[in-house]
């Protein structure tokens, strides 16, 4: 698209995921999203929830002998069609999307990249972008395929966590 934004995240590791802002289809999602890494908030959290053939989840959660959440600011509104707002973005493999609860209205800081087609979650989360390459979509399915452990009342943590170095424009 012509009025992306391309962001890198990089992994402590050295890996890298660069992701396609797509202010045109959710404009307040990739606001939000830039908000927060402008701040450096994502910087030493991690991917706190990974499931192969569906998605890896981050953004809200650092890793200190367990999961520590980090408070983010207020919520936003749901930029997708079963909120009132056009979004024709599909969740496909690599794109990435605002996590929420229930509440149509409460994604902050954490979101997810797909890695597999999950059409269910289309017109029901505010997909905002996509991954920029087959190498940062690949870096996103091999974190989906670590191995796992439930950590308290959280399922599907990393044993090994994955951890977010920074989030920066490109």
């Amino acid at each position: 698209m012509k009025d992306e934004v391309k962001v890198r995240i990089l992994l402590a590791d050295g890996r890298k995921i660069d992701v396609a802002l797509y202010p045109s289809v959710a404009p307040e999602s990739v606001k939000n999203f830039l908000k927060y890494a402008d701040d450096k908030f994502y910087d030493g959290l991690c991917f706190h929830r990974v499931i192969p053939g569906f998605m890896i989840q981050g953004g809200g959660f650092e890793w200190k002998d367990g999961l520590s959440p980090r408070k983010g600011r207020a919520p936003i509104k749901g930029e997708f069609a079963v909120n009132g707002v056009k979004n024709d973005l599909r969740h496909v493999p690599g794109v990435i999307s605002m996590a929420r609860t229930m509440d149509k209205n409460s994604a902050t800081s954490q979101f997810f990249i797909c890695v597999a087609p999950t059409p269910h979650l289309d017109g029901q989360y505010a997909a905002f972008g996509k991954t920029a390459d087959e190498e940062s979509l690949r870096t996103a399915i091999e974190i989906s395929e670590v191995e796992t452990q439930n950590w308290f009342m959280y399922g599907d943590v990393p044993v090994e966590p994955v951890v977010i170095e920074s989030v920066r424009r490109l």
